[in-house]
């Protein structure tokens, strides 16, 4: 299979929602997975609090209703769907494609990844307000790996 054909198969499953993609005959085999293949889990260490005090009939102890607020991230990411490098500019010369505030339409280019070396253009899948680049130009990025903070409009 030639660099064009392996191009536009990608193109094609990073289009759809498979997953899983296998090819194989008697000359070669390609394998082409999407999705994380890792889970991970997150959790806050406990944290050692001093003994209560004592509460006098007067006082009474905070409700749970009452407790400190957690902060909430309702924020999205626009993942990497290949391993590459992330660049946010379509040459050095240029303006990035995006930056920080930027309202982004479903299907506008966001960076470019390039992986063997072709340069692989990452849209939006939704309409959404950047929040956060989270990759240096040049930076390597791994499959699935989040590239931008991003809010949904």
């Amino acid at each position: 299979m030639d660099i064009k054909d392996l191009k536009a198969l990608v193109k094609i499953i990073t289009d759809t929602d498979i997953t899983e993609f296998e090819l194989e005959n008697a000359e070669e085999k390609i394998i082409i997975k999407r999705g994380p293949d890792k889970e991970y889990v997150q959790f806050a260490a406990p944290v050692a609090q001093a003994a209560p005090a004592p509460v006098s009939p007067t006082t009474s102890a905070p409700s749970a209703a009452e407790a400190i607020p957690v902060a909430v991230d309702n924020y999205e990411t626009i993942n990497s769907p290949i391993v590459g490098s992330f660049y946010s500019k379509p040459s050095p010369e240029a303006d990035n494609f995006v930056k920080v505030g930027d309202v982004v339409e479903a299907g506008q280019t966001v960076c470019l990844v390039e992986a063997m070396k072709l340069f692989n253009e990452i849209e939006a899948e939704f309409k959404c307000r950047i929040i956060e680049v989270l990759k240096d130009d040049a930076a390597p990025v791994e499959f699935g790996e989040p590239l931008f903070k991003v809010e949904r409009l």
